[in-house]
């Protein structure tokens, strides 16, 4: 059998044994879709920088990276900066929601027809960005293993929805972290041997880049590109900090490590960019005839292999295989937290207060498990929907969906924190006026466009593109849909009664930090964590280490040797850390 295949089996069975070992964990609701709010930082801060992260960053956004130069990094950058604005104000907010839903918090501030509304908005287009990841994962193994797309997204995506019922948040979260490992690591080494190889960063820059090497290819309105910069980093700032995506944070053990999270994930996300490009860069300036890669089964679509080329034909043996490994866990995290999030809202914001009879805890995480399932098989239907798209590239399609489809939902869930006088029923009506906004957008055509502005030249594929998808959108939902939101201020009244309570119950929560007082079940919660991953992870730079018995030079040895000495070092942080736990304990049985 394939060393690549052999490699990628052994770990999902290895992440298959995380789970088991996370089972017993997952026994109410709160366990189950939150981690019953006990995870530390560095457990959070990893979920959280996956959850921006999948395979379409190797596949979409590396074969975009071709054609844009250095402004796809902008895109990453403007991820750093909204969690680093999550690290001042979101995440203490939303860990101080004290929710188990996010749509809870939904409930609270803006009622119940806004709940209902928010959870039919948010669950769709929550399943077409987990599809597109899938579809970005399928066309990655499908590059790898040369069968075709179709049938990987249906398997890739059966193996998901296996591994997201295992042991719940607990599972999710932890795989997560090793996850997050894997992947810095691997790419990490992948630049090293990438500028070794070309002789220094600037060899890489100046014979992979495009002409226009910040722009890139497709630009002959500077003025757009300008626009489309601008509203890059205000979707990225909303996408990042809202009530609907407050899942990051409502797992973590308190306001403290909530906000320690934040700061983790930002700068992951800040340092990420100067490692992920230079590879798929370095394809570009070493293998440019695309016809060249073997690769004729994608299609259109072969310039989204890009990153699996430098693996393939730069990297020693068995690189492969722990590439694919990673970009399926990456995604697979993605769409665990897209799965556990749905479910999380149409169990607590639908099935349970409206339908269940039997309302015991044990009841209702059965019905949960059963909500995933449902919206697992929905995923994999809209991948392979997905992948039938013809207009617009994976890069593309995600920024629309972003955009149109979910951005009019993230208005009234952010400002709510802010604006504080608007009636129960302007988070409705934003997503309403929203929903008109995106649609005539979406129905907007590049002859319009060049009508209306009396434009010189006709746009190209890509300005159109990204003028549609990000400026347009984002302009559009600002002034209009942001717009119509504050006017609602005019129509307000002062609630009374329950609605009152719930009110001044959400500001009190969201501004009064959770303090966890030291205790022994508090010292033995977090001894559990950093002791079972650090052992985790003893066991994958052990793995890592036995890599080197594959046939290879002895550089591509020692890279498998660098790559399990990092991870072991992790560990051993993890193992210290857990002493110190127990040190604590001690102490508090004196």
């Amino acid at each position: 059998m394939n060393i690549d295949i052999v490699i990628v089996i052994g770990y999902f069975a290895f992440l298959l044994v995380v789970g088991w070992m996370f089972r017993s964990a997952t026994s109410s609701t709160s366990d189950y879709f939150r981690g019953g709010g006990k995870m530390l930082w560095w457990m959070v801060g990893s979920t959280a920088f996956l959850q921006a992260l999948s395979a379409m960053t190797f596949t979409g956004v590396m074969g975009k990276a071709l054609d844009v130069g250095l402004s796809i990094a902008i895109i990453f950058f403007a991820n750093a900066l909204g969690y680093f604005c999550n690290y001042l104000f979101f995440a203490a907010r939303a860990r101080q929601m004290r929710v188990i839903s996010p749509i809870q918090g939904i409930r609270k501030r803006f009622g119940p027809v806004s709940e209902q509304v928010v959870t039919w908005a948010t669950v769709p287009s929550s399943v077409l960005q987990a599809a597109l990841w899938l579809n970005a994962l399928a066309i990655f193994a499908s590059a790898v293993f040369n069968i075709p797309i179709e049938t990987t997204i249906i398997a890739a995506g059966g193996v998901v929805l296996v591994m997201s019922l295992v042991g719940g948040s607990w599972a999710v979260v932890a795989s997560d972290f090793i996850q997050m490992i894997i992947i810095t690591v691997v790419t990490f080494i992948a630049t090293i041997v990438a500028v070794v190889k070309a002789g220094g960063v600037t060899p890489i820059l100046e014979k992979g880049l495009p002409d226009q090497g910040f722009v890139g290819e497709g630009y002959s309105y500077a003025y757009l590109f300008v626009g489309w910069f601008i509203c890059i980093f205000i979707k990225q700032f909303f996408s990042t900090n809202n009530m609907i995506d407050s899942y990051r944070y409502i797992a973590a053990k308190d306001t403290n490590n909530a906000r320690k999270a934040a700061i983790l994930a930002c700068c992951l996300m800040a340092i990420g960019p100067f490692i992920w490009f230079l590879p798929a860069w370095y394809v570009s300036g070493n293998y440019p005839d695309m016809s060249t890669w073997g690769l004729d089964v994608l299609g259109k679509d072969i310039s989204n292999a890009t990153y699996f080329v430098f693996v393939r034909n730069e990297m020693p043996l068995g690189m492969v295989g722990l590439m694919m490994s990673a970009m399926f866990a990456a995604t697979m995290s993605s769409m665990d937290s897209a799965l556990n999030r749905n479910a999380g809202i149409f169990i607590k914001n639908v099935y349970e207060p409206y339908f269940a009879k039997d309302k015991s805890d044990k009841s209702i995480l059965a019905a949960s498990k059963i909500a995933t399932v449902v919206f697992g098989l929905l995923i994999i239907v809209a991948g392979l929907f997905m992948s039938k798209l013809k207009d617009f590239g994976l890069f593309d399609a995600l920024m629309m969906v972003s955009t149109l489809v979910a951005f009019p939902v993230l208005i009234p869930s952010l400002l709510c924190f802010f604006i504080k006088k608007t009636p129960d029923w302007s988070c409705w009506a934003t997503i309403a006026v929203g929903a008109c906004v995106s649609f005539v957008i979406a129905m907007t055509s590049a002859p319009m466009i060049e009508s209306i502005f009396n434009l010189a030249e006709p746009l190209s594929k890509r300005e159109f593109a990204e003028l549609k998808s990000i400026t347009m959108g984002v302009t559009g939902h600002i002034i209009i849909t942001g717009g119509f939101f504050l006017l609602t201020q005019l129509f307000y009244k002062e609630p009374t009664g329950k609605r009152a309570e719930e009110i001044n119950e959400f500001f009190s929560n969201v501004a009064t930090p959770i303090v966890v007082e030291e205790s022994r079940q508090s010292f033995e919660a977090d001894r559990h964590q950093y002791k079972l991953l650090g052992k985790v992870l003893v066991a994958t730079s052990i793995a890592l280490l036995l890599l080197t018995l594959i046939p290879n030079e002895m550089w591509g040895r020692m890279l498998f040797v660098l790559m399990a000495g990092i991870v072991g070092f992790i560990a051993w942080l993890l193992l210290r850390a857990a002493k110190m736990e127990d040190v604590k304990l001690k102490k508090l049985s004196l």
